[in-house]
């Protein structure tokens, strides 16, 4: 096979075999196919689509690429979450060790910023020490032991995603419904989580901008998990406004922190809550949602959830003192608030503006070679429906540059549309597929 006649074959929108598929798959994963030739692919891909059926055989090449790993020896039973991206979106790191504290063991295997969306992976590393490169066999000691591990994607779990998944931030191809399936898919699969919960957000800070395309990117993802037997939900939630107020890596830790303590955010908390309660279930840890979040507001009241949270982090080689006192997270030089312009109310947020408005702040990548700026980011109080006077300090501008300080407070501001009209708030779900 040639890997031009296969680039051709998908700019004219003929579907690719399975055997195609693979093969590509493979040569790439074994540096045989350049970058450049699978970022044509990928732009490809994004422009014609892929059948369901390519989107499958695609998954399922990328979790065969690498080993795929049985972590039945360290636990029966396996629970993991993803997000499909979001502004603001911390979720995980309260989420994670919840549904730990709990006696479900969390492996989970997470990435790092594409677009305007933040990384887990970005955000932890706000914690000095800490590190996301964990081998095998450390990643089940640490599971067995604490029964949580948040590790970067390693070399040889879904390779051909990882060198595909640093290609799609920096090609214009994020947003494309087979590749973001395919990714988060294939290292579910290959991570060995038995149970899955994904949270597929959907309005203008999000991949899908339509809840039917977000529904169609669920049921395909939801699908794909199901024949490869594993357990699956999936949750439609909003991304028409940040999730929760801090944007920004050290700033999203400081506020998961806090939801962990019991002082975050009541939107951001719910979200959490919702979420954790679907991965007991998914577990058979609880027999209806509301049983289940009984169950994590005693671990979350109790503080276990905390405690498991810095336990992660110190076996990971944290510093645990950042956990007990986040003041000791990176902070900006430059600290400016956000007025309201005019008084009324907030009729409507430009999520996916306000995201990069903390990219070109430096909290996150422009090209795939940029360094992170932990410190820097935005608080935004300000959600849909509030209403507000002019000269209402809405938010916050954390800064290391006074130029992109000034430029971030245009880009938030021109990102907010304030009017007459009263607007009902937000929900934060639109729906649940099984």
């Amino acid at each position: 096979m040639r890997m031009v006649d296969i680039i051709e074959k998908k700019r004219d929108g003929i579907q690719l075999s399975s055997d195609e598929i693979k093969w590509f798959v493979s040569e790439y994963t074994h540096e045989n196919i350049p970058d450049y030739q699978i970022s044509a692919l990928m732009m490809a891909i994004f422009l014609k689509g892929m059948s369901q059926k390519e989107t499958v055989d695609l998954t399922l090449a990328m979790a065969a690429s690498g080993d795929q790993l049985d972590l039945h020896d360290v636990a029966p039973f396996v629970i993991d979450k993803h997000s499909s991206g979001g502004v603001g979106d911390k979720t995980t790191l309260v989420v994670t060790p919840l549904v730990a504290a709990c006696g479900v063991p969390v492996g989970k295997m997470s990435g790092r910023g594409l677009g305007s969306s933040g990384g887990t992976l970005d955000k932890m590393e706000s914690i000095a020490g800490w590190s996301s490169n964990i081998t095998l066999p450390k990643f089940k000691k640490q599971l067995r032991d604490i029964g949580i591990v948040l590790a970067g994607q390693t070399a040889v779990l879904a390779p051909a995603d990882g060198k595909m998944y640093a290609l799609r931030d920096v090609t214009g191809t994020v947003g494309s419904m087979p590749l973001i399936a395919g990714s988060i898919m294939s290292k579910k699969l290959a991570a060995g989580a038995d149970g899955i919960v994904l949270d597929v957000k959907v309005g203008n800070g999000a991949f899908m901008t339509e809840l039917e395309d977000a529904r169609a990117l669920a049921e395909l993802m939801v699908g794909i998990g199901k024949d490869a037997g594993r357990k699956m939900v999936a949750l439609l939630s909003d991304m028409n406004q940040p999730l929760g107020q801090a944007i920004g890596n050290a700033l999203e830790v400081n506020e998961a922190i806090e939801t962990l303590k019991g002082d975050g955010p009541t939107d951001f908390w719910a979200h959490c809550l919702e979420t954790a309660a679907h991965m007991l279930v998914v577990a058979g840890k609880g027999s209806s949602l509301d049983g289940a979040k009984s169950i994590l507001n005693a671990v979350h009241q109790s503080g276990v959830a905390f405690e498991k949270f810095k336990a992660m982090v110190v076996a990971q080689g944290g510093n645990g003192r950042m956990v007990d006192n986040p003041a000791l997270l990176p902070k900006a030089t430059f600290i400016s608030d956000i007025k309201a312009p005019q008084s009324g109310t907030i009729q409507a947020i430009d999520t996916g503006e306000v995201g990069w408005a903390g990219v070109n702040l430096g909290g996150g990548r422009l090209v795939k070679t940029d360094q992170i700026d932990h410190a820097v980011g935005i608080i935004l109080h300000a959600k849909v429906g509030d209403i507000v006077e002019a000269g209402d300090v809405i938010g916050e501008i954390h800064a290391n540059d006074s130029m992109k300080q000034s430029l971030a407070l245009a880009q938030i501001l021109s990102a907010i549309t304030i009017g007459d009209e009263p607007v009902e708030p937000l929900p934060l779900f639109y729906g649940t597929i099984i």
